[in-house]
């Protein structure tokens, strides 16, 4: 289907708009709504958090009576059941708009193609698959939900330019700068559950928290992988875990009287099945998803994500870089773990963007064959 540079300029408005719900609308998709008239944007909106208003409803609202025989742009295709809100195909239909342009279909069987069909059995013209990737891209984590049902789950390091997280000694802060560091305070923001092991507690004591804006009153849940729950009880995650949820998920190996004083300090201790010693990392995304958790980022230690990769559990890959050479073969790797042992095994990754951050890089990555991996 062919599409004007117009309507590829007003899905743009559509996406940047819907970006502005991330972190926010879960479980529910990130979308934005631009309503066109006479060549003009007559309306704007996009899904603020799950049980507000969808964006079409926002974007048809602020168009009023304009929006009678407009074009309604939209980043993901309407919905046509009744949720915490009514079906947006009955008010686009009722709002007598003649033209949509949806990015994308929604995956979500309750509505998967019927919303879309719903609109053009009413007489509307329906246009979709402009931007699509980039669209899905954006609802990655919806996507994985309704596909997979299970959390999206992606992996996070900083590492110098010859992937090391920390010098022999230990030192590891910092490697890369404020404005990485920054913009990693906003990727914690966007999920809904930051997870590290036992090991990066003892040796860092993180928080844990998105402490810059919007996200700073967020409670995003932390997650500590600790089969034989080590955690210390006076460390910040802990002494944390009345204000914003803490998960420390453990296995059989762990002391009844040590889960029984998390408990009492407002910690959640989460029983899962055992693997070869550690913590299952399949059962753990399971139990998670049971707790609505629908996002993942996983920031170490390099152990963790090893057992990540190596049992192909993860979507995507953030990778901070720093222009710095630490070297050292007692130096820590972001990824630890075994390794493959012949190259034809090694994880293949498909990179989708980079930026600069201040004098460091991040890079963005798939797993090659990802359902997000291909396309522009």
């Amino acid at each position: 289907m062919a599409f004007e540079p117009r309507d590829e300029f007003h899905m743009r408005r559509c996406l940047s708009l819907a970006e502005r719900g991330l972190g926010f609308t879960s479980p529910n998709p990130a979308v934005g709504a631009v309503v066109v008239k006479d060549g003009r944007m007559a309306g704007k909106g996009f899904h603020r958090r799950a049980g507000a208003e969808h964006a079409e409803i926002v974007a048809l609202r602020q168009a009023g009576d304009r929006a009678e025989g407009a074009t309604l742009y939209v980043s993901l295709e309407p919905c046509s059941h009744f949720g915490k809100t009514p079906p947006c195909a009955d008010e686009i239909v009722r709002r007598k708009v003649a033209r949509v342009v949806v990015a994308m279909r929604d995956p979500n069987p309750l509505v998967d193609g019927k919303g879309i069909e719903r609109l053009r059995n009413a007489g509307v013209t329906v246009e979709t698959g402009l931007l699509e990737t980039r669209a899905r891209r954006l609802n990655e984590v919806f996507v994985v939900n309704m596909l997979s049902r299970r959390p999206f789950t992606a992996l996070k390091a900083a590492a110098s330019l010859d992937g090391r997280i920390a010098t022999a000694s230990g030192e590891s802060r910092w490697i890369t700068g404020e404005e990485a560091r920054a913009h990693a305070h906003r990727l914690r923001g966007r999920y809904d559950a930051v997870m590290v092991g036992i090991n990066t507690v003892l040796k860092d004591d993180p928080l844990l928290t998105p402490r810059v804006p919007p996200y700073e009153g967020k409670k995003t849940m932390r997650v500590v992988v600790d089969s034989r729950a080590r955690i210390p009880v006076d460390c910040a995650l802990v002494k944390s875990a009345r204000e914003t949820p803490l998960v420390v998920a453990v296995t059989g190996q762990a002391l009844p009287g040590k889960v029984k004083t998390l408990g009492a300090q407002g910690a959640a201790v989460l029983l899962v099945n055992e693997d070869r010693g550690r913590v299952d990392l399949d059962d753990l995304l399971a139990k998670l998803y049971t707790l609505s958790v629908c996002s993942v980022l996983v920031e170490g230690g390099g152990e963790l994500l090893a057992s990540f990769v190596e049992r192909d559990l993860y979507d995507k890959l953030y990778l901070f870089q720093a222009p710095k050479l630490i070297g050292g073969s007692a130096a820590l790797s972001f990824l630890g773990g075994r390794g493959v042992e012949r190259l034809e095994r090694a994880p293949r990754l498909s990179e989708v963007s980079s930026r600069r951050l201040g004098k460091d890089r991040l890079y963005e990555y798939y797993p090659a064959g990802s359902l997000f991996a291909g396309g522009a």
